[in-house]
């Protein structure tokens, strides 16, 4: 059984599509162990009280130095000890020594094909934003696993989404969501806790 805890700041409509996948069978081996948010009032933790899941709050707001956040969200994610920590919209970046002790065991969902759009200063309505400013036909999105560069680790899956006339940041995000995110983080997420995925040589190998 993969033991996972999902890390959102928002909404959490990637967390719900978890749940809902795990509640379907689209996931399978898996379990969620806890919801951690750096928003309290963010409606994933409602999200996840709902399914009785353990909800928790920890923010860099909280602590005097941001090396004092580290070191303890570091500490309270070794404690509940999970298979595979899922970044499911988690607007905070994640600690060097939580990348090395988690190694091979963080995954993310980016709202874009990396290596477009993406990095620092890219994240939810700002990635919709760029890509319609740039005029591209095509995007999507990406799920990859974690290291300590920003949206760098090796790519898992990837799913395109046209843009259409008439598009706005706000409605090419919800198509995004709906075509392409819903679809690969539970996707992702089944093959790992099946033994399905395997890193070479910085690449990600999905085994039949």
């Amino acid at each position: 059984m993969l033991k996972i805890v999902v890390c959102v700041s928002g909404g959490g409509t990637n967390l719900q599509a978890i749940l809902d996948a795990i509640e379907n069978g689209t996931i399978t081996n898996t379990e969620v162990l806890a919801v951690i948010s750096n928003n309290g009032g963010a409606k994933a933790l409602d999200r996840a009280r709902n399914r009785g899941i353990e909800a928790k709050v920890i923010s860099p707001r909280q602590y005097p130095r941001r090396e004092a956040f580290d070191e303890d969200f570091t500490n309270k994610m070794k404690e509940l000890s999970p298979d595979l920590i899922v970044l499911a919209g988690f607007l905070v970046r994640i600690p060097p020594q939580m990348v090395e002790a988690f190694d091979g065991r963080i995954v993310n969902i980016h709202p874009s094909l990396i290596p477009s759009f993406c990095g620092v200063g890219y994240y939810g309505l700002k990635v919709h934003e760029k890509v319609l400013e740039r005029g591209v036909k095509v995007t999507g999105a990406t799920v990859h696993f974690v290291n300590e560069g920003m949206d760098e680790g090796p790519i898992i899956a990837q799913k395109a989404v046209y843009i259409e006339d008439g598009d706005t940041p706000e409605i090419l995000q919800q198509r995004v969501m709906e075509q392409a995110e819903w679809i690969l983080l539970p996707q992702a997420i089944d093959d790992i806790a099946n033994g399905r995925l395997r890193i070479i040589d910085n690449k990600v190998r999905k085994l039949k």
